[in-house]
């Protein structure tokens, strides 16, 4: 397998691209990335013998910013025949370990979109051979390598396996999130997703629980805000903006009319949250403050990228937080992602280490 499929955001393939170039080489994995804008994928040609299989046993998956889900793949698999797609698969598959699931996807474009009917009809009769075949486990299990079939159309395939606990754990890489008609806008979502990928089940129950204090930056209309009062966490929503007045009316939200660059807590706080739109490098240095002036111990946020070198700037921030971190002493974990509610942006998760 010297292939490395890795799902992304659609437009967003040079950063795909450009990160997991420099992850793999970081790896010893030299290699090329081939993609075209748009096509919401990236493939990474390993110049190193079972380099894709190194990559995903060795590389973090969490460590990838701009990737939604990734496996290690054989060669496309081309001109499948409409009339009997699963023989010729199960002839190529035969070399793969067994494995505990299977995901049939495709790309998050409107194209392959097209092809969700026919990836519905396909899943129940591939997996039932494939089980017959031994490829799948009698039952579903995480235990065991997880197998991706990747259809590019309803004859080009690209067909691999991910290591268990080091993927994404949704199909696609994308969570299914209900917008809650209660909310005051579409961006609670970001924030709903980024507890989800960033804390445990266990950390969620310890960390988001009733009576803790958060501060929101830039809060206004109230979207963030709102994921937090509906934990009964009470929040300092720093905004010169209205606030919805359902979160007011909550009495767990106070109103500092005030610049969110300019907000300094009287006492620290549990969480910090901040949506705030402004350059990247301004957000990340003042994120960086909370934390090494001790007024949260958690901070998660986003920074809203440029329209080229986007991740370079994700870079350049990564960076200039750890400089000013480290130049005060202070220990801190940093993880950051595109998350499928994510646009034109990535989120961001600081705290003390």
């Amino acid at each position: 397998m010297d292939h490395l499929v890795l799902y992304c955001r659609p437009g967003f393939e040079p950063e795909c691209a450009a990160e997991i170039t420099e992850l793999a080489n970081h790896h010893g994995v030299a290699g090329y990335a081939r993609t075209d804008r748009g096509q919401g994928y990236v493939v990474y040609h390993c110049l190193v013998e079972q380099g894709a299989l190194q990559l995903i046993t060795e590389l973090p998956f969490r460590q990838l910013a701009f990737a939604r889900q990734w496996f290690a793949a054989q060669a496309l698999i081309e001109d499948l025949p409409s009339q009997d797609r699963i023989g010729p698969l199960l002839q190529q598959l035969q070399s793969l370990p067994q494995c505990g699931e299977l995901m049939i996807e495709t790309a998050d474009t409107n194209e392959a979109k097209e092809l969700a009917g026919f990836c519905r009809k396909f899943t129940a009769p591939c997996a039932a051979a494939m089980r017959r075949e031994g490829l799948l486990s009698a039952k579903r299990t995480q235990r065991l390598p997880r197998l991706h079939l990747f259809f590019l159309d309803s004859s080009q395939v690209y067909a691999g396996i991910s290591h268990p606990g080091n993927h994404a754990p949704e199909p696609m890489g994308i969570p299914r999130l209900k917008f809650p008609a209660a909310a005051p806008s579409r961006s609670t979502l970001k924030l709903d997703e980024a507890f989800l990928h960033f804390l445990s089940a266990g950390e969620r129950e310890k960390l988001l629980c009733p009576g803790l204090k958060a501060v929101d930056l830039g809060a206004a209309p109230g979207g963030w805000t709102w994921q937090l009062v509906r934990r009964h966490i009470r929040v300092t929503a720093v905004d010169n903006g209205p606030m919805a007045e359902s979160l007011m009316e909550s009495g767990l939200v106070e109103h500092a009319m005030e610049d969110g660059f300019q907000y300094e807590p009287r006492k620290p706080v549990d969480w910090m949250v901040c949506d705030m739109a402004d350059q990247p490098t301004k957000v990340a240095r003042r994120m960086a403050l909370w934390l090494e002036r001790g007024w949260s111990r958690r901070i998660i946020f986003n920074l809203k990228l440029p329209m080229k070198k986007r991740y370079a700037s994700v870079m350049e921030c990564c960076e200039l937080i750890a400089e000013q971190l480290n130049l005060a002493g202070v220990g801190f974990a940093l993880d950051v992602k595109q998350l499928y509610h994510d646009r034109e942006e990535v989120t961001c998760y600081l705290r003390l280490e």
